[in-house]
């Protein structure tokens, strides 16, 4: 497939700036990943390339899908080579087709290849996600529904994959644990056997200990929680694993007092209906913790010599 898939294309148009990155948390993944990748340095291509070694190299995509990642490319490639002049010809959030050139980087050689596969595996999965979100973004368009990643994301590459997630149009749900309450089913299990006034209590009690800049959200799984758990003034009430008519019913009864969020069951072929019951928030897992790497490679070409 040579052409960008007309599906791709619409969160590269839509006005969501994916934000920056912070400088400081992308030095700390990729030095991590370098010390993993060459703890001891890069033996093939210091045994086998000339120190004085030039190489010009090009991202280049085997497939169409959504870019993201370039900052994080540069970062790699000055991490082994300070110097190194690093070109990003597509900008985050934009569509590409296969053969397209994502970035270019000249620099010594041996730094090039030693940052190489970090600098891959690193945007082929970014690019993934936010290709991924691209999808279920388009999928969603004309209706309210915002679509958000989950806390299901790679250990130590939240915020690479959070950041994909915006680049692909999508939303972010909370960072981290500290950042927001979350009341889940094993919550509410351990808080209360079905007393639907002790579960009310427990909820406003941990309500009104809050800090009023915290947001309160609270998942059910069957309609009969509904109301008790909107007693407890909850900001967002998450509607787990609902048939569509029973979403559609679950919207109609909160009728706006809080928000209202599905999860379970979203893919490809449920989302659009999911979104059409009128929730506001679309959470999916999948963004982050079931896609496959996009297929990008690093071409080369090399001479000798100082850089000019």
């Amino acid at each position: 497939m040579n052409d960008v898939d007309p599906g791709l294309t619409v969160s590269a148009q839509l006005p969501v700036d994916p934000g920056l990155l912070p400088p400081a948390a992308v030095h700390k993944i990729l030095t991590a990943a370098l010390e993993e990748d060459a703890p001891y340095g890069d033996i093939t291509s210091a045994t086998l390339l000339p120190a004085d070694a030039v190489a010009t190299a090009w991202l280049v995509a085997r497939e169409p899908g959504i870019f993201s990642g370039g900052g994080v490319f540069a970062a790699m490639m000055r991490l082994t080579d300070p110097a190194a002049e690093v070109n990003i010809l597509k900008a985050d959030g934009e569509a590409f087709a296969a053969g397209d050139s994502l970035a270019s980087v000249t620099g010594l050689a041996q730094a090039v290849l030693t940052a190489e596969r970090v600098a891959l595996n690193l945007t082929q999965r970014m690019s993934a996600i936010a290709t991924a979100t691209a999808e279920y973004v388009a999928l969603a368009a004309g209706t309210k529904a915002r679509v958000t990643d989950t806390r299901k994301t790679t250990p130590g590459l939240r915020v690479l994959e959070r950041y994909a997630v915006r680049c692909g149009g999508g939303y972010n749900h909370r960072f981290s644990l500290s950042d927001a309450v979350l009341a889940k089913d094993n919550h509410l299990a351990v808080l209360t056997n079905s007393d639907h006034g002790l579960l009310t209590a427990a909820l406003a009690n941990a309500r009104a200990r809050l800090p009023h800049t915290v947001h309160f959200e609270v998942e059910v799984d069957r309609q009969e929680q509904i109301e008790p758990v909107l007693a407890a003034g909850v900001d967002t009430i998450m509607l787990d694993n609902f048939a569509l008519d029973a979403l559609a019913a679950g919207v109609q009864q909160v009728a706006g007092r809080a928000l209202v969020e599905a999860s379970g069951n979203v893919n490809p072929g449920t989302i659009a209906a999911i979104a059409r019951t009128g929730v506001d928030i679309i959470s999916v897992g999948a963004l982050t913790h079931s896609v496959r790497a996009l297929d990008l490679g690093l071409d080369i070409s090399v001479g000798t010599g100082p850089r000019s």
